[in-house]
């Protein structure tokens, strides 16, 4: 009885589980890595000359692969392929790798690279990173704007303070944080910025050490926090499901024991009769 079940199960539904096993991601998994580092080598006149017909083979079967993997995905599930965002999101990198190669289209040819992108959809822990960071957008959005506060009121300052005598560096308000952006990467300020201008103003030091704290440790550690959070909900919200899936099943198959035991009282109950 439990084999009829199985066989009753809708052929779509097996051909969507079929898609999704192991097998055929890994699969996929591979092409894409193999047409990443095709389009690497495209980039090569010396690998174009040894092996540019070759290449540019390979290149049209694996995007047939890809467009057979999207059309199974399509018949496996109906519109409900659209209800699923990296759905929408592997149907567009696929769209875009069948646009024309022609001179005209320069810029979608050097969109097709985007390809690549399809590993984080298709490798399981990149999804959960790249949807983390999704999750964290909001936040980070807040911080951002947070951060922006800070470049503003010390650029003012800055502007108000050196102004004068370095104007390339704080004239106005938009160098000043052009100044404190390079600062804040920590990269060439001290010699190129900070010790210019303490050598007129001596403690100037004070001014640039408090926004590199404000800046480079406290803020952009709090992108890190909510980034890692983010993460950490997405892990449990995750666990959760897997939970409910698995008592889910496990129900069912209570279910069907029961009724399989049903079954065979009837049986006994028709011998008896007998």
């Amino acid at each position: 009885m439990v084999a009829l079940g199985e066989n009753a199960m809708p052929w779509r539904e097996r051909l969507g589980q079929w898609v999704e096993s192991p097998w055929p991601r890994n699969t996929i998994v591979a092409l894409i890595v193999i047409n990443a580092a095709i389009l690497g080598l495209q980039t090569s006149d010396t690998a174009v000359a040894i092996a540019g017909d070759w290449m540019r083979l390979a290149n049209i079967l694996i995007v047939a692969v890809f467009v057979i993997e999207v059309t199974l995905k399509l018949v496996a599930w109906g519109p409900r392929f659209f209800r699923n965002g990296w759905n929408n999101f592997d149907f567009l990198i696929v769209a875009i790798s069948l646009v024309p190669d022609s001179a005209g289209l320069s810029v979608l040819r050097a969109l097709r690279i985007l390809r690549v992108l399809r590993l984080l959809s298709t490798v399981g822990h990149l999804r959960t990173v790249t949807e983390s960071l999704l999750k964290a957008i909001p936040g980070i959005g807040w911080i951002g704007l947070l951060l922006l506060i800070v470049f503003y009121v010390f650029g003012v300052m800055g502007t108000e303070l050196f102004g004068d005598n370095f104007p390339r560096q704080f004239g106005h308000v938009g160098a000043s944080m052009y100044s404190l952006f390079q600062i804040m990467t920590l990269e060439g300020w001290s010699e190129d910025i900070a010790r210019p201008v303490m050598d007129v103003y001596p403690y100037a030091w004070v001014y640039f050490i408090i926004f590199i704290l404000m800046s480079s440790f406290t803020v952009l550690n709090l992108f890190i926090g909510i980034i890692v959070n983010s993460m950490q909900e997405l892990h449990w919200t995750e666990e959760e499901a897997k939970l409910a899936e698995r008592e889910q099943e496990a129900r069912r198959e209570r279910e069907r024991m029961l009724r399989l035991i049903e079954d065979l009282h009837a049986k006994v109950d028709r011998l008896e009769k007998r």
